[in-house]
């Protein structure tokens, strides 16, 4: 049996157990990949006739569990999507039957009933199926007609910045089959007009971002103009070109990658770019409207405005904030890394600076928010093949100041104390040389 169809296996016997219960309570993580996912799971509910209360969470915590066992009485069923692999100590404080659908690399002896996890069965969660693409697992054994929803798992997967292989390539194969997505070839970015997408997208995160005049400059030198859904292929190929240049001064492999090439449509959505998508559910999560999100998913035609000129003004202030960060940036021995107050999205300015401007280290992002320190750590797939893991060097560092710390080796984040941001960031930073220099000298990992 390939590792695919134990995958498969362990999305029947969650399919199974959850047709059993008439109620049934979700937990979502608050990120592109987390809104999706609980998008998949309540369209599934509602068509197979199955009640459900669904709430957004940043991070699964004491006060999560709480909220559930206060709103779950006996005989119902849990799930948490995009969380509860990590923290068994937490889920097993939960006065219901659970069912756990997730990417993140299991930690300890999960007390859920069933467990929908790509790593149990040998496939790279962090890099080949999203929690989107795990609860469309899932959706599809649960009813025949729900094929539709393999869109928000394609958008889940581009948000979690995954790689369209394995589990994800089954994904992708069955909705471009069913017409659910299609593909067109350019720049990986939104739709709208050109000097706008160059100035306030953070992918790519080039010299004229922030910079609406030197974006235009740079347009007007290349002939270019009019709205980026409207360019020819010839016209698509001289941008993407003129980009790729400014890229390959300084920028990772992955971030050249990850601008060219294809561009997923979402047929069966109301917004059809996928990257413009993925703003919106982004946006929503970082203004903890996640209303307007779920609407999104549960495709409510009335939001549409109103969530495109919220995202477009937070990417705008997004923009101008990665900038004026990133000249702040600090070096450690092993690390690059920034303090930073109330940032807007600490992940965004997390992944810019590792992908666009520092490729050769981790870097770290610690900002002081709502009286805690939160940490965003950003490495890159070819870090990650030299050793790097920061899900366990988040967890151990985290654990040592008296936080908690976790996610993927690409890509993780924590919570610490206020004060304890230097003691933080050295053991950090010495895990961090460990692993790269472990790799290094050919000992094992």
């Amino acid at each position: 049996m390939s590792e695919l169809e134990k995958l498969i296996n362990l999305a029947k016997n969650a399919a199974d157990k959850i047709r059993k219960h008439r109620f049934v309570r979700i937990v979502s993580h608050n990120d592109a990949d987390g809104l999706t996912s609980a998008g998949i799971m309540a369209l599934t509910l509602l068509r197979a006739g199955i009640g459900f209360q669904l709430s957004i969470a940043g991070k699964l915590d004491e006060t999560v569990i709480e909220e559930v066992n206060r709103t779950v009485s006996k005989g119902d069923m849990v799930i948490f999507c995009d969380m509860g692999s990590g923290q068994p100590e937490l889920t097993a404080k939960v006065a219901a039957d659970v069912v756990v659908l997730d990417h993140h690399k299991p930690v300890g002896q999960s007390p859920a009933k069933v467990m929908v996890n790509a790593h149990l069965v040998g496939i790279d969660g962090a890099t080949d199926i999203s929690a989107s693409g795990t609860c469309y697992l899932v959706a599809r054994e649960l009813g025949t007609g729900n094929i539709d929803l393999a869109g928000l798992a394609i958008a889940g997967a581009v948000g979690d910045r995954q790689l369209f292989r394995t589990a994800n390539a089954f994904i992708l194969d069955e909705a471009l089959k069913a017409g659910v997505v299609s593909i067109r070839k350019g720049l990986k970015v939104g739709d709208g007009a050109l000097a706008d997408v160059l100035a306030y997208s953070t992918e790519p995160f080039l010299d004229v971002t922030g910079y609406p005049e030197k974006a235009a400059e740079f347009l007007n030198q290349l002939g270019l103009s009019g709205n980026i859904e409207n360019l020819s292929e010839e016209e698509v190929s001289k941008l993407a070109s003129a980009i790729a240049l400014k890229l390959v001064r300084q920028a990772s492999t992955e971030a050249i990658e990850a601008v060219i090439g294809d561009i997923f449509l979402l047929n069966r959505e109301l917004v059809h770019n996928v990257y413009d998508f993925i703003s919106i559910l982004n946006t929503c999560g970082k203004q903890k409207v996640y209303g307007l999100a779920l609407a999104l998913c549960l495709k409510d035609p009335t939001i549409v405005g109103e969530a495109l000129s919220l995202t477009k003004e937070h990417e705008k202030n997004l923009a101008m904030d990665i900038r004026e960060s990133v000249e702040k940036t600090r070096k450690g021995e092993n690390i690059w890394y920034i303090n930073t107050v109330d940032a807007l999205s600490t992940g965004s300015l997390a992944t810019t600076v590792v992908r666009y401007l520092h490729p050769e280290l981790p870097f770290i992002c610690v900002n002081e928010s709502e009286g805690i320190l939160k940490v965003s750590a950003r490495g890159t797939r070819e870090l990650v093949s030299r050793g790097l893991d920061l899900a366990f060097a988040l967890r151990e560092a985290a654990g040592a100041v008296g936080g908690n710390g976790g996610g993927h080796s690409v890509a993780s984040g924590a919570s610490i104390p206020l004060g304890s941001t230097e003691e933080f960031l050295s053991i950090v930073d010495q895990i961090i040389g460990d692993q790269l220099r472990k790799n290094i000298s050919g000992k094992a990992k």
